[in-house]
């Protein structure tokens, strides 16, 4: 349930940031007034897509632990624990790869804004931002799923076990 929640959290960022370049590629220039907005709404974006990551990933962490914990005291094959080191694996690269794009987005859109950094750049960073972020909450979608069913087999092999273990 909770990696669901964060997943919406990272589709509304992802939508944020659709809306930031829309508002920001009908910027007349640095000197108009909705540039306080586009702005606005980058921070927000921004900050939701580095919550929901980071949150997926300390997510990852803690059932990945709750799994190698169930595992030991229930005398359960060990494979589950590898899968969550599979899971964080496969993920971590490409969340920090948003998450890293991101900022450098944020950061460098003031410098093209003041006109010392090409605008060319801060487009460029946007849309490699927002492909690590579609493609990051693909691999989320799909690296969560298969740990809420890993999760799920663990408790019925749990209930299913006799007392004192496996």
């Amino acid at each position: 349930m909770m990696g669901r929640a964060l997943l919406v959290v990272g589709l509304m960022a992802t939508l944020g940031l659709g809306a930031t370049a829309a508002l920001g590629y009908t910027l007349a220039g640095p000197l108009d007034p909705r540039l306080r907005l586009h702005v606005l709404l980058a921070l927000t974006s921004s900050l939701l897509l580095l919550f929901a990551h980071c949150w997926i990933m300390f997510y990852l962490i803690g059932t990945g632990k709750a799994i190698k914990e169930a595992v030991k005291e229930n005398g359960l094959d060990e494979a589950a624990v590898e899968a969550t080191k599979r899971f964080k694996n496969q993920s971590y690269p490409m969340l920090m790869l948003a998450l890293g794009l991101a900022m450098a987005t944020f950061i460098l859109g003031g410098g093209a804004a003041t006109g010392s950094l090409p605008p060319a750049i801060h487009h460029v960073l946007f849309y490699a931002t927002l492909l690590a972020q579609l493609r990051a909450l693909q691999i989320e979608q799909r690296v969560l799923g298969e740990n809420e069913r890993l999760m799920a087999d663990l408790n019925r092999r749990i209930e299913r076990a006799p007392a004192g273990g496996a």
